[in-house]
């Protein structure tokens, strides 16, 4: 396998972990106390593409507590829905272009054979 193809191989790794983490955080969007996480990808010193996963730290918006009736506050998720889907697409153009240089590149390597076949 060409050094591309690996390279594009491991983009497609990486954006599916990033729509993997986008779509736990919307999954958990309405748990109490839930921290969200932000896939972020990047190229490393030999081209191939990396994940790193990161918690967030800042705390969700504070309501009343309706199980309560001291006028105690909890705190609900930090996800934000809009940020999320805006994720979800970004990662699946990526993955999409990515695969679609893998179908490109195969179908190049089989019309060589072909000729040469």
């Amino acid at each position: 396998m060409s050094l591309t193809i690996q390279n594009n191989v491991s983009a497609l790794q990486a954006f599916s972990k990033q729509i993997s983490v986008s779509a736990d955080n919307v999954a958990n969007s309405l748990s109490d106390d839930f921290k969200s996480s932000k896939a972020i990808n990047s190229q490393g010193p030999d081209k191939q593409v990396t994940t790193t996963i990161a918690k967030s730290k800042s705390s969700g918006p504070l309501v009343e507590d309706p199980k309560k009736n001291d006028g105690s506050l909890k705190e609900l998720s930090n996800t934000d829905i809009a940020e999320e889907l805006v994720q979800q697409i970004a990662a699946q153009h990526g993955f999409n272009a990515n695969a679609k240089t893998i179908q490109s590149y195969e179908e190049t390597i089989g019309s060589l054979l072909d000729t040469v076949g």
